[in-house]
């Protein structure tokens, strides 16, 4: 009850913060302070725009490229660099709405969108995507989560790039055991239940039990499942007998074909031991890769996509998606809005994630010969971008969804890997949640 009182004064929160903002903002009427509530303007054109880096320091430099290739080719508009660090981006963002200084333009991720988006500081974007060259461009399954994200109606934020649930396996291991690649969910389960012999400390899998535990578990029992949507009706679907009896399978691999030490990694622990030891399998994403490489060595590893159902059914949940948003109270717009077509365009989007390791949102980009020449990320991006590819949309809009997906959640989690709480019970529990947090914010956002 507890929990649920929490969530609703929150939403209640964010609902009067933007309410009052947005008064606030008439009163002080056009003085260019960039407050939530500005309406802002289309402006020249021309002139100069600020830019906010939300991820500032990790991606400035790559973003200092793609601003002086902006301005060679737009020499009438100067673009003003900003980077924040990431951890920092969602307080810097809401303490310039209220106090004023929004950019025009600024990188925000699917996180942090709803939670800028409500208290009115986003412009929409879907006239502006649909008279752009970008228009067919980008990759439909990011654009849907990026709309999902900001609440599902508007689109607040252009991708500029995604990660991808990635399943890491050793591949001299496989050879040694005579096992197919673990494309599937059967071959997963085989080759975990091969690989593993706990007296030399050899295991077919390494799974995440502690910190960012939630959404990979998720990730395991969706795909296996073909479930492909989050909400049924106003219910969600986590606790679907379905969904139970697959997180069941999943977690029944602890300490059968897993180390012990697995109920407490957060993914560095998990990618050490993996790289160091003698363990078969590991699902991360593509942010690993350096990693692997360099503690395994070229040959001795392959990164696929998650397995599918055995009749090739892919299903996954969505990853966090970047991208750019133009922010309201612009009195620039138009130019902001240049900056993002030219950032998102094929030959920027592929620069940009050649440098992040990412998949790029234009699909054109995710053709590009250092793509095709990174099978992890090509493979990743050809997954992404199938056309019978399901994404299971997070609902990265609710308010609580961090608070309920990590904190009360990830020691439950815990306790059913250690046998202390059945699958069913750890689903129950965050569905109610869920389903709370959906309907405090159905309420609130009519």
């Amino acid at each position: 009850m507890k929990s649920s009182n929490h969530r609703s004064r929150r939403a209640a929160l964010a609902v009067a913060l933007g309410s009052v903002l947005a008064l606030t903002a008439t009163a002080c009427g056009d003085d260019g302070s960039g407050s939530a509530g500005d309406k802002g303007g289309e402006g020249s054109g021309k002139g100069e725009i600020t830019f906010w880096d939300n991820n500032g320091g990790v991606r400035t430099d790559i973003w200092k490229e793609i601003i002086a290739d902006f301005e060679k080719a737009n020499p009438d508009i100067k673009v003003k660099y900003v980077g924040i660090p990431a951890a920092s981006a969602q307080s810097k963002y809401d303490t310039a709405i209220q106090g004023g200084g929004l950019p025009d333009v600024g990188g925000v991720g699917t996180a942090m969108l709803a939670e800028v988006a409500v208290q009115g500081a986003l412009e929409p974007l879907d006239s502006r995507l649909e008279k752009s060259d970008l228009k067919g461009k980008l990759s439909q399954n990011l654009v849907d989560s990026s709309r999902a994200a900001g609440g599902g109606e508007e689109l607040y934020q252009i991708p500029t790039s995604s990660n991808n649930g990635t399943l890491w396996y050793r591949t001299d291991l496989f050879e040694q055991a005579g096992l197919d690649a673990p494309t599937t969910w059967t071959k997963f389960y085989e080759a975990a239940d091969k690989l593993t012999d706990k007296d030399k400390n050899e295991f077919g899998f390494t799974i995440r039990g502690g910190e960012g535990s939630i959404a990979p578990a998720l990730d395991a029992a969706y795909s296996q499942t073909g479930i492909d949507t989050f909400w049924n009706g106003e219910k969600t679907t986590v606790n679907d007998p379905k969904i139970v009896a697959a997180l069941e399978k999943y977690v029944s691999l602890y300490k059968k074909d897993t180390p012990s030490a697995d109920v407490n990694n957060d993914f560095t622990k998990m990618v050490a031991q993996w790289d160091s030891g003698t363990i078969g399998m590991l699902s991360h994403n593509l942010g690993s890769y350096q990693d692997h490489l360099k503690a395994l060595g070229a040959g001795k590893f392959r990164g696929i996509p998650s397995p599918t159902q055995d009749d090739g059914t892919r299903v996954q949940v969505s990853n966090p998606v970047d991208g750019l948003s133009v922010f309201k109270p612009s009195k620039n717009k138009a130019a902001a809005w240049k900056f993002v077509e030219f950032a998102v365009s094929h030959a920027e989007n592929s620069k940009y994630n050649e440098s992040a390791g990412q998949i790029p949102a234009n699909t054109e980009a995710a053709q590009d010969a250092w793509i095709q020449k990174a099978e992890p990320t090509k493979l990743a991006a050809e997954a992404l971008n199938g056309a019978n590819t399901k994404i299971v949309q997070f609902p990265y809009y609710l308010p609580d969804w961090n608070t309920i997906s990590k904190a009360d959640n990830e020691p439950n989690y815990q306790k059913v890997l250690l046998g202390k709480m059945s699958a069913k019970d750890f689903l129950d529990t965050l569905a109610d949640q869920l389903n709370a947090a959906q309907a405090d914010w159905k309420k609130n956002n009519g």
